[in-house]
């Protein structure tokens, strides 16, 4: 694995619009959040250590949302009382799930260490369309001026297109895709309503917040007040339990296909992450990690709240002392997590997004930013192996 510096393709901006990723130089950044100027090189023997890696932490992830079923563990993971007759009745009718991503830190096979898992995004990940499509097109465009036979490691689109197919019986149409009205996450929605029309399903979208209830019918409805059976949402499961609506998407969760199911709170929870080291102390693939309430004797660590989002209120320690923190609106339970090796390529730091589509790892994403902490304003920055 290594950082290499490009010359960005000319009228790259125009080129990455017309693919549909229209933020890619938004304001604040020092950089343009699509950075074409580097690009990070893999061995095809790195690629399949990442692969791997991925289905593995599926595999113990699914394990582990079990152990938490069968050990009633909810309350050490903040997750309201009323929710969990509704989790484990879609864990154990299995209504349709679609994707997720795994965030790893990783300096290469160089480094002697195994991929270290930071997070599991297992509910609402985006930066979808630039795995996906945007640096797919920009390896096409680019070909044998990188290497003499460059390839990325990415079916993430053919995967996707599959998915929608497969689960096509369990889903009444239309598939309503709602999301909130800010432009990263109407482009992961525009992305995957587009995916699944390609798979040929019918569709619609809108925004969360014009989603109805009608009492009498006992039912959500669509601005037409039609009845609204399947639904992708690009809205968090602990925020949607927050709302007022709330009670009703519990009471007819099982007449309802919400895409995520809602059993992917005990995974997109950072609780996730101690409950793993539990199961699986020292592996290879996992930081030691507890929750806030468990002593511990780690003097290098982070600190992240059972619920946040986008680098927001971290606080990353070393030797005991604070060397970088981040504010934000998560408050609540912590869980404290061991720093993992360091991985800087020319002052910027590389997190290894790897997508998960139908149980299975196809794709990665990378995002770089400045300093330790991967925010909202970290680029995105294409890879390709030889």
């Amino acid at each position: 694995m290594q950082r290499i510096h490009l010359t960005p393709r000319e009228n790259w901006q125009q080129k990455v619009e017309t693919a549909g990723l229209t933020f890619h130089s938004p304001e604040g950044m020092d950089r343009p959040y699509w950075d074409e100027s580097a690009a990070y090189q893999f061995t095809a023997a790195e690629i399949d250590t990442l692969e791997a890696a991925g289905n593995t932490l599926q595999e113990m992830c699914l394990a582990a949302a079990q152990h938490i079923i069968d050990e009633k563990r909810y309350a050490e993971l903040d997750i309201p009382e009323i929710a969990i007759p509704a989790i484990e009745w879609a864990w154990n009718n299995e209504p349709p799930a679609l994707y997720g991503r795994f965030d790893l830190s990783w300096a290469g096979a160089h480094s002697g260490h195994a991929p270290k898992l930071l997070e599991y995004n297992a509910d609402t990940p985006t930066s979808l369309l630039e795995a996906a499509v945007i640096q797919w097109s920009w390896l096409e465009e680019l070909g044998t001026s990188l290497a003499s036979k460059p390839d990325q490691f990415n079916s993430i689109h053919e995967k996707l297109i599959a998915k929608w197919r497969d689960i096509d019986p369990y889903l009444s149409k239309p598939i309503y895709f709602a999301g909130l009205d800010n432009p990263e996450d109407q482009l992961t929605l525009v992305y995957l309503r587009d995916t699944a029309q390609q798979a040929g399903l019918k569709t619609l979208q809108m925004f969360m917040e014009e989603i109805g209830w009608n009492d009498e019918q006992q039912a959500f409805l669509d601005p037409n007040e039609d009845h609204m059976f399947s639904i992708f949402k690009l809205y968090p499961w602990e925020a949607m339990l927050q709302e007022e609506f709330a009670p009703h998407a519990i009471d007819t969760y099982q007449s309802t296909r919400w895409i995520e199911p809602i059993w992917k709170l005990l995974l997109s929870n950072k609780g996730i992450l101690p409950i793993l080291w539990q199961l699986y102390p020292n592996h290879e693939l996992l930081l030691e990690a507890h929750f806030d309430t468990t002593p511990t004797t780690l003097r290098d660590y982070v600190r992240k709240p059972l619920y946040s989002r986008e680098g927001a209120n971290i606080t990353m320690v070393r030797n005991n002392a604070t060397i970088a923190a981040t504010d934000g609106p998560y408050r609540g339970h912590q869980i404290i997590q061991a720093l993992a090796p360091e991985v800087i390529f020319e002052n910027r730091h590389p997190v290894l997004g790897l997508w998960m589509i139908d149980q299975d790892c196809c794709g990665m994403g990378i995002r770089e930013s400045a300093g330790p902490i991967t925010d909202n304003l970290s680029s995105f920055v294409p890879h390709f192996f030889v």
